[in-house]
Protein backbone atom coordinates (compact mmCIF):
# COMPACT_ATOMS: atom_id res chain seq x y z
CA UNK A 1 0.00 0.00 0.00
CA UNK A 2 2.80 1.79 -0.96
CA UNK A 3 0.95 3.93 -3.42
CA UNK A 4 -0.66 5.61 -0.75
CA UNK A 5 2.24 8.07 0.31
CA UNK A 6 1.71 9.58 -3.03
CA UNK A 7 -1.98 10.06 -2.84
CA UNK A 8 -2.32 12.36 0.26
CA UNK A 9 -5.84 13.72 -1.02
CA UNK A 10 -7.54 10.39 -1.24
CA UNK A 11 -10.93 10.05 0.66
CA UNK A 12 -11.96 6.54 0.45
CA UNK A 13 -9.30 3.72 0.31
CA UNK A 14 -10.47 -0.19 -0.28
CA UNK A 15 -7.66 -2.70 0.83
CA UNK A 16 -9.92 -5.56 2.36
CA UNK A 17 -9.07 -8.89 1.47
CA UNK A 18 -5.14 -8.28 0.77
CA UNK A 19 -2.47 -9.29 2.93
CA UNK A 20 -1.53 -5.96 4.41
CA UNK A 21 0.14 -5.42 7.94
CA UNK A 22 1.44 -2.48 7.66
CA UNK A 23 -0.69 0.51 8.02
CA UNK A 24 2.08 3.49 8.19
CA UNK A 25 2.36 4.51 4.31
CA UNK A 26 -1.45 5.62 5.36
CA UNK A 27 -0.33 8.89 7.59
CA UNK A 28 0.18 10.94 5.38
CA UNK A 29 -3.49 10.65 3.88
CA UNK A 30 -5.15 13.73 5.97
CA UNK A 31 -8.28 13.44 3.67
CA UNK A 32 -8.99 10.20 4.41
CA UNK A 33 -12.80 9.23 5.87
CA UNK A 34 -13.32 6.25 5.08
CA UNK A 35 -10.97 3.35 5.18
CA UNK A 36 -11.87 -0.55 4.43
CA UNK A 37 -9.21 -3.33 5.96
CA UNK A 38 -11.22 -6.44 6.62
CA UNK A 39 -9.43 -10.28 6.26
CA UNK A 40 -6.41 -8.67 6.27
CA UNK A 41 -3.27 -9.52 8.00
CA UNK A 42 -2.42 -6.76 11.01
CA UNK A 43 -1.62 -8.53 13.86
CA UNK A 44 -1.30 -5.53 15.71
CA UNK A 45 -3.99 -2.54 17.19
CA UNK A 46 -0.50 -0.46 17.29
CA UNK A 47 -1.02 -0.06 13.67
CA UNK A 48 -3.88 2.29 14.74
CA UNK A 49 -1.00 4.48 15.59
CA UNK A 50 -0.60 5.70 11.97
CA UNK A 51 -4.93 6.35 12.14
CA UNK A 52 -4.61 8.76 14.96
CA UNK A 53 -3.34 11.66 13.45
CA UNK A 54 -5.94 11.26 10.41
CA UNK A 55 -8.34 14.03 11.55
CA UNK A 56 -11.26 13.46 8.54
CA UNK A 57 -11.56 9.38 9.46
CA UNK A 58 -15.06 8.38 10.31
CA UNK A 59 -15.45 5.20 8.79
CA UNK A 60 -13.30 2.15 9.82
CA UNK A 61 -13.32 -1.73 8.95
CA UNK A 62 -10.69 -3.97 10.60
CA UNK A 63 -13.11 -6.93 11.31
CA UNK A 64 -11.52 -10.58 10.48
CA UNK A 65 -7.90 -9.13 11.45
CA UNK A 66 -5.40 -11.38 13.68
CA UNK A 67 -5.32 -7.66 16.15
CA UNK A 68 -9.48 -8.05 16.75
CA UNK A 69 -8.22 -11.16 19.31
CA UNK A 70 -10.79 -13.05 21.34
CA UNK A 71 -11.89 -10.33 23.28
CA UNK A 72 -14.61 -8.54 21.04
CA UNK A 73 -15.42 -5.75 23.65
CA UNK A 74 -11.79 -5.23 24.29
CA UNK A 75 -10.64 -4.93 20.79
CA UNK A 76 -13.99 -1.96 20.03
CA UNK A 77 -13.01 -0.15 23.17
CA UNK A 78 -9.22 0.26 22.43
CA UNK A 79 -10.14 1.23 18.31
CA UNK A 80 -12.56 3.60 19.54
CA UNK A 81 -10.34 4.81 22.47
CA UNK A 82 -7.71 5.96 20.03
CA UNK A 83 -9.94 6.65 17.44
CA UNK A 84 -13.01 8.41 19.13
CA UNK A 85 -13.83 10.75 15.88
CA UNK A 86 -14.83 7.45 14.09
CA UNK A 87 -18.70 7.06 13.60
CA UNK A 88 -18.83 3.54 12.17
CA UNK A 89 -16.67 0.69 13.49
CA UNK A 90 -16.93 -2.65 11.22
CA UNK A 91 -20.41 -1.65 9.64
CA UNK A 92 -21.23 -0.57 13.10
CA UNK A 93 -22.68 2.83 14.31
CA UNK A 94 -20.86 4.71 17.46
CA UNK A 95 -22.44 5.38 20.03
CA UNK A 96 -21.68 8.15 22.61
CA UNK A 97 -21.77 5.79 25.31
CA UNK A 98 -19.63 3.53 23.48
CA UNK A 99 -17.02 6.49 23.67
CA UNK A 100 -17.37 7.17 26.92
CA UNK A 101 -17.14 3.27 27.86
CA UNK A 102 -13.80 2.91 25.58
CA UNK A 103 -11.93 5.46 28.22
CA UNK A 104 -12.04 2.82 30.22
CA UNK A 105 -11.96 -0.17 28.89
CA UNK A 106 -9.53 0.20 26.30
CA UNK A 107 -6.08 0.57 25.44
CA UNK A 108 -4.13 3.55 24.48
CA UNK A 109 -1.45 3.20 22.01
CA UNK A 110 0.74 5.86 22.16
CA UNK A 111 3.94 4.41 20.34
CA UNK A 112 3.96 2.18 16.38
CA UNK A 113 4.33 -0.96 16.77
CA UNK A 114 7.69 -2.97 17.02
CA UNK A 115 8.77 -4.13 13.73
CA UNK A 116 11.28 -7.01 12.60
CA UNK A 117 14.46 -6.19 10.91
CA UNK A 118 12.35 -8.03 7.63
CA UNK A 119 9.42 -6.35 8.15
CA UNK A 120 11.29 -2.75 8.34
CA UNK A 121 13.64 -3.67 5.20
CA UNK A 122 16.49 -4.20 7.40
CA UNK A 123 17.35 -7.62 5.76
CA UNK A 124 19.61 -7.79 2.61
CA UNK A 125 19.63 -5.80 -0.74
CA UNK A 126 18.09 -9.12 -2.45
CA UNK A 127 15.67 -9.39 0.10
CA UNK A 128 13.99 -5.75 0.06
CA UNK A 129 13.98 -5.92 -3.72
CA UNK A 130 11.63 -9.42 -3.75
CA UNK A 131 9.63 -8.13 -0.95
CA UNK A 132 9.39 -4.85 -3.51
CA UNK A 133 8.17 -6.43 -6.24
CA UNK A 134 6.18 -9.35 -4.92
CA UNK A 135 3.58 -7.53 -1.79
CA UNK A 136 2.60 -5.19 -4.67
CA UNK A 137 1.61 -7.83 -7.20
CA UNK A 138 -0.25 -9.47 -4.70
CA UNK A 139 -2.38 -6.33 -4.37
CA UNK A 140 -3.24 -5.74 -6.71
CA UNK A 141 -3.54 -8.77 -8.61
CA UNK A 142 -6.55 -9.63 -6.03
CA UNK A 143 -8.25 -6.30 -5.96
CA UNK A 144 -8.49 -6.30 -10.34
CA UNK A 145 -10.09 -9.83 -10.13
CA UNK A 146 -12.91 -8.63 -7.69
CA UNK A 147 -12.78 -5.44 -9.64
CA UNK A 148 -12.92 -7.53 -12.91
CA UNK A 149 -15.72 -9.70 -11.75
CA UNK A 150 -18.15 -6.11 -10.97
CA UNK A 151 -16.93 -5.26 -14.39
CA UNK A 152 -18.49 -8.11 -16.34
CA UNK A 153 -22.28 -7.13 -14.67
CA UNK A 154 -22.03 -4.25 -17.16
CA UNK A 155 -19.83 -5.61 -19.84
CA UNK A 156 -16.82 -3.23 -19.43
CA UNK A 157 -13.49 -4.25 -19.73
CA UNK A 158 -10.28 -3.61 -18.30
CA UNK A 159 -6.90 -2.71 -19.42
CA UNK A 160 -5.14 -5.63 -20.16
CA UNK A 161 -3.48 -6.57 -16.74
CA UNK A 162 0.07 -6.80 -18.59
CA UNK A 163 0.00 -3.36 -19.56
CA UNK A 164 -0.38 -1.64 -16.23
CA UNK A 165 1.55 -4.18 -14.57
CA UNK A 166 4.96 -3.53 -16.63
CA UNK A 167 4.67 0.58 -16.13
CA UNK A 168 6.99 -0.01 -13.30
CA UNK A 169 9.72 -1.57 -15.36
CA UNK A 170 9.46 0.22 -18.43
CA UNK A 171 8.76 3.45 -17.43
CA UNK A 172 10.92 5.16 -14.89
CA UNK A 173 10.16 8.92 -14.70
CA UNK A 174 7.77 10.67 -12.31
CA UNK A 175 5.46 11.13 -14.25
CA UNK A 176 4.93 7.80 -15.40
CA UNK A 177 5.47 6.47 -11.59
CA UNK A 178 2.79 9.12 -10.90
CA UNK A 179 0.66 7.65 -13.44
CA UNK A 180 0.65 4.17 -12.20
CA UNK A 181 -0.12 5.28 -8.78
CA UNK A 182 -3.04 6.85 -9.77
CA UNK A 183 -4.48 3.81 -12.03
CA UNK A 184 -3.41 1.67 -9.50
CA UNK A 185 -5.89 3.83 -6.84
CA UNK A 186 -8.87 4.13 -8.57
CA UNK A 187 -8.77 -0.10 -10.11
CA UNK A 188 -9.30 -0.01 -6.13
CA UNK A 189 -11.46 2.18 -5.40
CA UNK A 190 -13.94 0.85 -8.39
CA UNK A 191 -14.91 -2.28 -5.97
CA UNK A 192 -17.08 -0.06 -3.80
CA UNK A 193 -19.03 1.53 -7.16
CA UNK A 194 -22.50 -0.39 -8.29
CA UNK A 195 -23.46 -0.81 -11.96
CA UNK A 196 -24.58 3.14 -12.07
CA UNK A 197 -21.38 4.21 -11.09
CA UNK A 198 -19.58 2.24 -13.31
CA UNK A 199 -21.62 2.93 -16.47
CA UNK A 200 -20.84 6.60 -15.50
CA UNK A 201 -16.92 5.62 -15.71
CA UNK A 202 -16.97 4.39 -18.75
CA UNK A 203 -18.92 6.69 -20.55
CA UNK A 204 -16.51 9.35 -19.27
CA UNK A 205 -13.42 7.39 -20.19
CA UNK A 206 -14.76 7.14 -23.61
CA UNK A 207 -15.58 10.53 -24.13
CA UNK A 208 -11.86 11.34 -22.78
CA UNK A 209 -10.30 8.50 -25.07
CA UNK A 210 -12.29 9.96 -28.05
CA UNK A 211 -11.23 13.77 -27.15
CA UNK A 212 -7.47 12.22 -26.93
CA UNK A 213 -7.23 10.42 -30.21
CA UNK A 214 -9.16 13.85 -31.92
CA UNK A 215 -5.93 15.76 -30.34
CA UNK A 216 -3.43 13.48 -31.65
CA UNK A 217 -5.08 13.57 -35.13
CA UNK A 218 -5.35 17.16 -35.31
CA UNK A 219 -1.28 17.20 -33.94
CA UNK A 220 -1.02 14.86 -36.81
Amino acid sequence: ISICRDLPNIEVITFSVNGISDLEPLHQCQNLSELYLRRNNIRSLDELFYLKTLPRLRVLWLAENPCCGPDPHRYRMTVLRNLPCLQKLDNQAVTEEELSQALVDGVEITAPPARSPVENGWCSTASSAAGATTEPQSLLSCSLEDTNKTQDEVDMKLVPRDKYSSFSTQETDCSCKKRNNVLNAILLLMEELDAEGLEIIQQTAVRSLQALQKKELQEE
